[in-house]
């Protein structure tokens, strides 16, 4: 499951893989107008499960991250308003979810993005983030 979750760059939001088609991705927004469209092959999409966040030692894959922030949340939406918060409120929540994050290489658009994408993939009810790599 978590293969087919994408993130598309310049695009917001999250999408699940429907199709694949000659020279294109037939994707679904996972908001709640779950619009199909094309994806291509300029478009820059990548896999959930190929982000990982900088922290002091190695990098920790992002479903990783993602299941850190559920046992925080327990299983709800985030709590934390990131349309409000400040840059300093964002480090100190993401400090919980990841206490060894490199806060020189970790920004506070990538803690807010984070965020948002855990909201949308609570809402979609995708919240099995343990890592299935076999």
């Amino acid at each position: 499951m978590q293969q087919t979750i994408l993130a598309i760059a310049g695009k917001p939001g999250l999408y699940k893989l429907v199709s694949r088609g000659k020279n294109n991705l037939i994707v679904e927004a996972l908001d709640a107008t779950h619009k199909r469209m094309p994806a291509f092959g300029t478009d820059r999409i990548t896999s959930l499960t190929d982000i990982a966040m900088f922290t002091d030692t190695d990098d920790v894959p992002l479903m990783d991250v993602l299941e850190s922030l559920k046992t925080l949340e327990e299983g709800k939406k985030c709590t934390l308003d990131v349309k409000k918060a400040s840059s300093g409120d964002l480090f100190e929540y993401f400090a919980k979810v990841l206490p060894t994050f490199d806060r020189d290489r970790v920004h506070g658009s990538d803690i807010k993005k984070l965020i948002q994408w855990y909201n949308i993939l609570v809402e979609a009810g995708i919240t099995d983030f343990s890592n299935d790599k076999e």
